[in-house]
């Protein structure tokens, strides 16, 4: 039934450029990797990085870098079908440079000069190598990352996304809500359908933003729309008017918000974005959900640190008493000990109105 599924799968979705756009060649005195971009130079002063990296299914993928000496966060973009590296090159090394990230672009098995043949499992394992590499080679932390998934390229990211629960972010570009559901409108999910994007999002932790054209005539505008509902930690959407499913980058509200997103991102890391656990085992309750919850959700967050701080004072009021009963009523407020270090009331607001600067405006 698996074969089944996965052939049946690769004749619906998968459409490698034929011929591929570019080759890989490698410098004779180096052993260095380039690409050769059919009737296109690609640019010497980017520093890009050109590799061929296994994959667990066996097969060898060809992937860039592109190094961002200012940069903190690295981008790993997962391309949409019917593309490969040598169509995405210039889109890269502008992004990188435009939202000032490392970039991590690849192709899928089968794309491009990859080898082996495009399946559901394939890109599973294609950017779970790209992944790796990041890590091992680059030394990037999984907080460091922002997957980036467009259209078909939604299906690896997001499945990659639920491995990881200190991801920085998502970006989810022309996003389908399952492969089936492009084709067919189709309620619930079938044995056969491949990237059930719709059942996964919900276990996606970090924030995500939702990219898609109200215009777009290959993946309809209500899947964008779906996924963004279902989003655990949203992020304000982009929804382009007029934009079709292959030309959002050429509306300048585009890179506008992503970088709006990028920035938003890198200012508050994972650990601040997360729900803190208090010393008295209240937690801070952190929810960047929609909107309508947003005052309660506000007044638990409020409740929560209220009643953390009256825990302190009356701790600290009961330690003051059994110090000055033990030295006979001279002992000084002042000296407390100096290990124990408890956030003040001030730095718990500020951490909060942070964070709620990620609530839905809509």
């Amino acid at each position: 039934m698996g074969t089944a599924t996965s052939s049946m799968a690769a004749k619906l979705a998968f459409y490698p450029p034929n011929p591929p756009t570019y080759n890989v060649s490698a410098d004779e005195v180096t052993g260095k990797l380039h690409l050769s971009i059919r009737g296109h130079r690609p640019r010497r002063a980017v520093d890009v990085e050109v590799m061929k990296l296994p994959t667990n299914k066996g097969n060898e993928i060809v992937a860039m870098f592109v190094k961002n000496p200012s940069a903190s966060l690295t981008l790993l973009y997962s391309h949409g079908n019917a593309a490969d590296l040598g169509l995405m090159y210039f889109i890269f090394t502008e992004l990188s440079s435009h939202l000032n990230v490392n970039l991590m672009g690849y192709d899928y098995s089968g794309y491009g000069q990859s080898s082996g043949k495009p399946s559901e499992q394939d890109t599973y394992a294609d950017i779970q190598a790209a992944y790796k590499c990041l890590k091992d080679r680059y030394g990037m932390k999984e907080e460091d990352i922002i997957l980036y998934g467009q259209s078909l390229g939604s299906g690896p990211a997001l499945e990659l996304a639920t491995h990881l629960p200190q991801l920085r972010a998502l970006v989810l570009h022309s996003p389908i809500l399952s492969g089936l559901r492009v084709m067919y409108p189709v309620t619930t999910s079938c044995w056969f359908d491949i990237y059930k994007n719709i059942d996964k999002i919900p276990l996606v932790n970090c924030p995500v933003l939702v990219i898609h054209g109200t215009d777009d005539e290959i993946v309809d505008f209500s899947h964008g729309k779906q996924l963004w509902k279902l989003c655990k930690d949203k992020y304000e959407p982009l929804w382009v008017e007029k934009g079709k499913h292959c030309d959002l980058e050429t509306f300048p509200q585009y890179l506008t918000h992503l970088q709006k997103f990028v920035s938003a991102v890198e200012k508050i890391p994972p650990q601040l974005r997360d729900a803190n656990n208090l010393p008295d085992g209240s937690p801070i309750v952190i929810h960047r959900g929609d909107k309508r919850s947003g005052v309660k959700e506000r007044s638990r967050r409020r409740v929560s640190a209220d009643h953390w701080d009256g825990k302190r004072r009356q701790k600290d009021k009961s330690s003051e008493e059994q110090r000055r009963q033990s030295t006979g009523g001279r002992a000084s407020v002042e000296r407390r000990d100096s290990n124990v270090k408890i956030p003040s009331r001030k730095s718990v607001d500020s951490s909060r109105n942070s964070l709620d600067r990620f609530s839905d405006d809509e």
